[in-house]
């Protein structure tokens, strides 16, 4: 790894030494030198976003790493690889863009046809990308964990059929984020969708049994190793985050920087149930059984709901509460979740 990085950093400090201002050779038309100049502003942008996918994508061997998914060796192999393949994009995307320098200093305006154009005081010149400080929205995985259960209608918590421990939750997906001012950073809005599985864990020996086209509790004849009901969910959740972004100029560029910072959000969420399955583990006859059962027609199809989050950093305490009930019929449960979130840029 470390070899890696100082290779990178290497071809990096390269690449960077050779950005030079094109020289004019004799006067240019108007404008020409405008839009020179934002095509070497483009550069910044251009290392600034490969290096940042570089990261990322270490970051993604390294978690295969973790889980024992490859090898160290492997690993290794598959940095060294990426380290050059996002050096060269670096060294390949320069070139063009010095190449389009050269065609405007050589014949102006003449080669225009594969410029995306922009207004710019009054007048139309080229941008070829909008550098990644200047951009109004980010995005970013979420990934949530803990513990789960339900609210059932007429009861207070306390008197849920459900484990505290055992019923637990887990959310993974991703998310945009979008600046809402444009001079402020203070309010965003957060947006995306996720994948979200509840557990929940009966207490004492019981489980669940169809009757007529419910799903009802009862003691299960022999003694359970096992019993869960898992709701997968596929939502899509949107939040108003809250919470104060440093503003930098550098270059007369403006920068909102909202890392160690805290964080707060309130929205809520609604989406489909994917499936409603219940597992079971117990011995029979002295063999092992696992049994597997779904109870889709019992559960609602649609969920919807509240949620929020209140953190520092990436890290968050993280709560949500369907309003839609789990069950189409009897005493209306809602599930409702409390653990940790991670917003991992």
């Amino acid at each position: 790894m470390k070899a890696i990085t100082i290779t990178l950093t290497i071809v990096l400090w390269v690449l960077s030494s050779i950005i030079v201002t094109a020289q004019e050779t004799e006067p240019l038309e108007e404008g020409v030198q405008e839009r020179i100049t934002l095509l070497e502003q483009g550069k910044e942008g251009i290392i600034e976003d490969e290096k940042e996918l570089l990261g990322n994508a270490l970051q993604r061997i390294m978690k295969r790493l973790e889980n024992n998914e490859i090898s160290e060796s492997e690993a290794n192999a598959l940095k060294q690889s990426k380290a050059e393949e996002h050096a060269l994009n670096i060294e390949n995307k320069l070139a063009i863009i010095d190449n389009k320098i050269a065609l405007l200093i050589r014949n102006g305006y003449k080669y225009d046809s594969f410029n995306v154009k922009v207004k710019f005081n009054d007048r139309t010149f080229i941008k070829n990308k909008i550098p990644r400080h200047e951009r109004r929205t980010y995005s970013s995985t979420v990934m949530a964990v803990g513990l789960n259960n339900v609210i059932i209608d007429g009861q207070s918590l306390n008197d849920s059929p459900y484990k505290v421990g055992g019923s637990r939750f887990f959310e993974l997906g991703h998310a945009w984020t979008t600046r809402i001012l444009k001079n402020e950073g203070w309010l965003r809005l957060k947006y995306g969708f996720s994948f979200q599985f509840n557990g929940l864990k009966p207490e004492g020996n019981n489980s669940f049994v169809k009757e007529d086209g419910n799903a009802v509790l009862t003691e299960f004849p022999v003694n359970l190793d096992k019993s869960k009901l898992r709701l997968d969910n596929l939502v899509i959740p949107v939040h108003f985050e809250f919470g104060p972004a440093t503003r930098k100029e550098k270059n007369e560029k403006v920068y909102f920087n909202t890392h160690r910072k805290i964080k707060i959000g309130l929205g809520g969420y609604g989406g489909l149930r994917l499936g409603s399955v219940q597992k079971l583990k117990f011995k029979e006859a002295g063999e092992a059984v696992r049994q597997k059962t779904k109870f889709n027609s019992t559960t609602n199809n649609f969920v919807y709901g509240l949620s929020g989050y209140i953190g520092w950093d990436s890290m968050s305490i993280y709560a949500k509460y369907d309003l839609s009930p789990i069950f189409k019929n009897g005493p209306e449960q809602r599930n409702v979740s409390l653990g940790l979130r991670f917003d991992m840029d």
